[in-house]
C-alpha cells in the first residue's frame, strides 16, 4: 500500500476542503490537517497555502499527486501479480454498489467469493455512485458497481479502470388500467404528458429519469418525489403519475399497476460499470467477482 498521507492528499484534491476530506475518511479535520503537514515535511515542500477561508493545491502537491496515482497504479499490479502465483487469497475484499446492484447483482457475487476462496472474507457496502468512487480512493472497497451519471468520473480518469458491464433497461410503470398499459408498443415520448415521479434532486435516479426523459425530447412535468420503489409504485397505484423503473429492480406484487417495457431507438437504459482502482482490473478475486456478477444479470436480463 502506498503512503496513508499520499492517499489523504488525495481526497483533499477530490474534495476541496480538509472538512469533506475528513469526512470521506473518517477522520477529524485536525487529523487530516496534521498528516498534510507531516507529508509536507517528509517531502520537504509546502502542498497546501490558505486561500480565503479555505486552502489550495500547490503545484508541488499537484506533482505529488501524479506520482500518487503512478504509485498506486503499480501497486495494484503487484498485488494482481503477486494473487496470480496460485496461493489462496486472503484477507478482505469489498464490494460496493448502489441500491439495486448491492440486493440483486452483489450478493451473487459475494457467496461465490466465499465458495471459492474460504480463507477470504468478503465485504459488501451499499453506496450512491459518488461514494463508490470514494470507496475506491480511500481502499475501502476493490470493486464497484456503479451507474454512470453527469458526475461520474471521465473514462480517461488515471485512477480508476471503469469497464461497461451491462445496460438496465427502463420500464415504464403506470396504472393498471391506463391507456399505455395495453399498448404493444411504448415509448418512452409517449408518456410526456404524464405526471412524473421521479428521486429527489441530487439523486442518481433523479438524474437518470431526467436524462432519459430529455433524451426522447421532452422534460417531465414532476408531480412528486420519492426514492423508493415501493413510494414511487403506490403512488402510481393511487393515480399520481408514472414512473420509471429498471427492469433490474423488484417491485411489489400487490399494487394495481402496470410494468411496460419501453421501446425506441435506443431504447431507455441506465449504463452500469464495473470499477476497480487503475492496475487492479486483472486481480484474481476481482475477475471471479466480475465474472459471477455478469452471470447474474443474464439470468436477472435473459432479452438482453
Amino acid at each position: 500500500m502506498i503512503d496513508a498521507r499520499l492517499r489523504i492528499l488525495q481526497m483533499v484534491a477530490e474534495h476541496g476542503t480538509v472538512t469533506a476530506a475528513a469526512q470521506v475518511l473518517h477522520y477529524t479535520p485536525s487529523a487530516v490537517s496534521y498528516q498534510l503537514r507531516q507529508l509536507a515535511a517528509a517531502v520537504g515542500v509546502e502542498l497546501v497555502v490558505h486561500h480565503g477561508r479555505g486552502i489550495r493545491l500547490t503545484n508541488a502537491a499537484r506533482v505529488l499527486l501524479q506520482h500518487a496515482e503512478r504509485l498506486q497504479e503499480q501497486w495494484e499490479r503487484a498485488r494482481t501479480e503477486l494473487a496470480a502465483l496460485g496461493s489462496e487469497p486472503t484477507g478482505r475484499v469489498t464490494l460496493c454498489g448502489f441500491s439495486t446492484a448491492a440486493s440483486r447483482l452483489l450478493p451473487p457475487a459475494a457467496a461465490g467469493l466465499r465458495d471459492a476462496y474460504p480463507q477470504l472474507t468478503v465485504r459488501i457496502i451499499e453506496a450512491e455512485p459518488d461514494r463508490c468512487f470514494d470507496l475506491l480512493l480511500s481502499e475501502e472497497a476493490d470493486l464497484a458497481l456503479l451507474v454512470v451519471t453527469a458526475d461520474s468520473p471521465p473514462m480517461t480518469d488515471d485512477r480508476f479502470d471503469q469497464r461497461p458491464l451491462l445496460d438496465d433497461p427502463l420500464d415504464l410503470v403506470v396504472p393498471r388500467g391506463h391507456p399505455l398499459a395495453g399498448r404493444e408498443r411504448v415509448t418512452l415520448a409517449d408518456a410526456a404528458r404524464e405526471s412524473w415521479i421521479v428521486g429527489n434532486p441530487g439523486t442518481t435516479y433523479h438524474q437518470l429519469v431526467l436524462a432519459a426523459c430529455m433524451s426522447a425530447g421532452f422534460t417531465p412535468h414532476i408531480a412528486h418525489y420519492a426514492d423508493e420503489w415501493d413510494t414511487g409504485t403506490a403512488l402510481v397505484a393511487h393515480g399520481f403519475g408514472v414512473i420509471l423503473v429498471p427492469r433490474l429492480a423488484r417491485l411489489r406484487d400487490d399494487p394495481p399497476v402496470a410494468r411496460v417495457p419501453l421501446r425506441g431507438e435506443p431504447a431507455p437504459a441506465r449504463r452500469v460499470m464495473a470499477v476497480t482502482r487503475l492496475g487492479a482490473r486483472e486481480n484474481p478475486t476481482l475477475t471471479h467477482a466480475v465474472r459471477t456478477i455478469t452471470e447474474a444479470a443474464a439470468r436477472l436480463l435473459p432479452a438482453q
